[in-house]
C-alpha cells in the first residue's frame, strides 16, 4: 500500500469519511427512535459506520483503493 493520492485527495476523503460517521449516527438515533424501519435503518448505520471508517482509513494512509485498481480519480 504505497501513497497514491496527494494532499487534496486526503482532505476530502477524510471530510467525507466524517461526514459519513455523523450521518451514520443520525440513522441510528432515527433507527432506535422508530422514525426508520429496524432491520433497514440499522443496516444502513452499519454500512455507512464502516464506509465512513474506511474512507478516514484511506485519508490516513494517503491511499485510495480505486486508485489501486488501475482507475483514475479526480482528485
Amino acid at each position: 500500500m504505497q501513497c497514491n493520492i496527494g494532499e487534496k485527495g486526503r482532505a476530502v476523503r477524510m471530510k467525507g469519511g466524517i461526514a459519513t460517521i455523523l450521518g451514520a449516527i443520525f440513522v441510528s438515533i432515527l433507527t432506535f427512535t422508530g422514525a426508520l424501519s429496524g432491520a433497514i435503518g440499522w443496516f444502513a448505520a452499519i454500512s455507512m459506520f464502516f464506509g465512513g471508517a474506511f474512507a478516514i482509513f484511506e485519508a490516513r494512509k494517503g491511499w485510495c483503493i480505486i486508485r489501486a485498481m488501475g482507475i483514475k480519480t479526480p482528485l
